[in-house]
């Protein structure tokens, strides 16, 4: 049985954890299930699709980020699958996304998952980008000491330099609506200082035992200087010193500096993770 759910309850999201383990248990790598987001859905519409049968839950997919190109991330039972449900939870999706006048929503499959590939494709995915998976499990590796580089806290003073940044750095527009996730409950911004000026931002959210790194950027101009690797291992020495067991973060395949980069401070790759846009006519 198909459930729309607008809200998670503490029963569902116990049911989809204890999915997405036999899922991993079974497959390997990692899911993007974006647990934070889950546990915060506001309930004023259906962001999540359940596949039910009787109590147990065979199926799930989880709709990300409507300000422009949702995400769809998702899994279906390893003892379930060849009976539709994938497509099931798709076809319920998509005519959610065309509602709310969204761009091509992306289908996010981890690259080892051929059923995945295969119904992307059946409904007309183009693939858009794909993108490694890393995990940090213990602390990072400190490299060569760079006592000019600091992390401070962003404010609203900084809002045109992180916009600015983020552009420069992954040459498209800045989200929307950074402005209220300079600082949050669950993430925050950080501004990466060489010698008191500015020089990176990057974006730290955390979930439970685990956390995330994203919109990691070091201003081009100064790039190759060993400034990233110091601020990464400055927000990696932050993040396990407030607990976080785990800290995990995505690189675009066709980024191999970066790539290098985050191995180098003891970052390892989980799984590789594809894209497709998917239409919506």
């Amino acid at each position: 049985m198909l459930e729309l759910a607008a809200g998670l309850s503490s029963r569902a999201l116990d049911a989809i954890a204890e999915l997405e383990q036999r899922v991993i248990e079974a497959d390997g790598g990692r899911l993007k299930l974006e647990w934070g987001n889950l546990r915060r859905r506001r309930g004023d519409r259906v962001e999540d699709l359940l596949w039910w049968a009787d109590d147990r839950l065979l199926g799930f997919l989880g709709i990300y980020g409507f300000e422009s190109f949702p995400e769809l991330a998702g899994m279906v039972a390893p003892e379930a699958r060849r009976r539709g449900i994938g497509s099931a939870l798709l076809d319920a999706a998509l005519p959610l996304c065309r509602e709310r006048g969204d761009q091509q929503p992306l289908l996010i499959v981890p690259r080892p998952s051929v059923a995945g590939k295969r119904l992307a494709l059946r409904r007309g995915g183009v693939l858009d980008h794909s993108e490694h998976a890393l995990a940090l499990f213990g602390d990072p590796t400190v490299g060569p000491n760079q006592p000019k580089i600091h992390l401070r806290p962003a404010t609203g003073a900084d809002l045109s330099l992180v916009v600015r940044l983020l552009e420069a750095g992954f040459g498209t527009p800045a989200p929307d609506g950074l402005a209220d996730r300079l600082d949050s409950l669950r993430e925050r911004t950080l501004i990466v200082e060489l010698a008191g000026s500015p020089v990176g931002t990057l974006r730290l959210r955390r979930d439970g035992h685990g956390a995330r790194i994203y919109g990691f950027v070091i201003d081009p101009a100064v790039q190759g200087r060993g400034i990233g690797r110091a601020a990464l291992t400055h927000a990696c020495q932050q993040l396990r010193a407030d607990g976080a067991h785990r800290i995990g973060l995505e690189v675009d395949v066709e980024n191999d500096r970066a790539l290098t980069l985050y191995t180098s401070v003891g970052f390892t790759p989980i799984i590789t993770e594809d894209y497709f846009a998917l239409p919506l006519s």
